[in-house]
């Protein structure tokens, strides 16, 4: 059921890692809410499932497959919204793999795969998305964390730092943005997600399964932060919001 908001509706919105999780949770929230969403990922079969989901409620959407490494990629993401619906207010940078373990365990292959989809197709996205947004004179950056940055604990710290690069990459886009572009950073703690199928190890794959399944929050929740952020007025920047279960230490 649409309930739209009037600084949310008719934004078009583009959202990779748009096929499960937190960004098809934000995808369907923004569309109920107005917003016209431009979804990316891998997964065809599951991106043509949330937009169709959408256009079923009455929201607009379009989707494309992509892959955050390839910076090409991007550039369609950000090109299908300025096509199709004329401009790109917002980009959110929401793909992120954590294949997690122990430094001793010398996973470089899964160190490299974090840096590729965690840090450079945040990169990506910037370079896809700012020139639109300075010819625009308007736009929106949101970036996706994670509090793994903010507590740092054995096994995560591949993926913390990478995390913490889009942390600090992040904060310098927001001060060299000027006064027409905004730029939020996203921390959700444990959410109810598939991010443990990246982890190639078993134990730390089993850790963390249980752990989601303890205390985890839903997709939704961080959703409503993304919204939060997005249906500000244009004078208003939110920097940072940190959204983790209660019963997280």
């Amino acid at each position: 059921m649409s309930r739209e908001n009037d600084r949310v509706k008719g934004k078009v919105v583009a959202i990779t890692g748009a096929s499960s999780g937190i960004g098809e949770a934000t995808a369907i929230l923004l569309a109920s809410l107005g917003a016209k969403a431009v979804l990316g990922a891998r997964r065809t079969d599951r991106l043509e499932g949330v937009a169709s989901q959408i256009i079923k409620a009455g929201g607009e959407a379009t989707y494309l497959k992509m892959d955050v490494k390839r910076r090409d990629d991007l550039v369609r993401l950000v090109n299908t919204g300025c096509e199709r619906f004329g401009k790109l207010d917002v980009l959110i940078s929401n793909a992120g793999i954590g294949p997690i373990s122990l430094l001793d365990e010398l996973r470089v292959e899964d160190w490299e795969a974090m840096i590729d989809v965690n840090l450079k197709g945040f990169l990506y996205g910037i370079a896809a998305a700012l020139p639109v947004f300075r010819r625009q004179g308007f736009g929106h950056f949101v970036n996706v964390l994670s509090t793994a940055g903010l507590r740092i604990v054995p096994s995560q710290a591949v993926y913390a730092g990478t995390k913490n690069a889009v942390r600090t990459i992040s904060e310098g886009l927001r001060q060299e943005a000027g006064d027409r572009l905004r730029v939020t950073a996203v921390s959700p703690g444990f959410v109810s997600t598939d991010f443990a199928e990246s982890i190639t190890n078993p134990e730390t794959r089993a850790q963390i399964v249980a752990t989601r399944e303890k205390i985890a929050i839903a997709p939704e929740a961080i959703a409503r932060a993304i919204a939060f952020a997005i249906e500000q007025p244009y004078e208003v920047d939110v920097s940072e919001i940190v959204v983790r279960p209660t019963a997280q230490a």
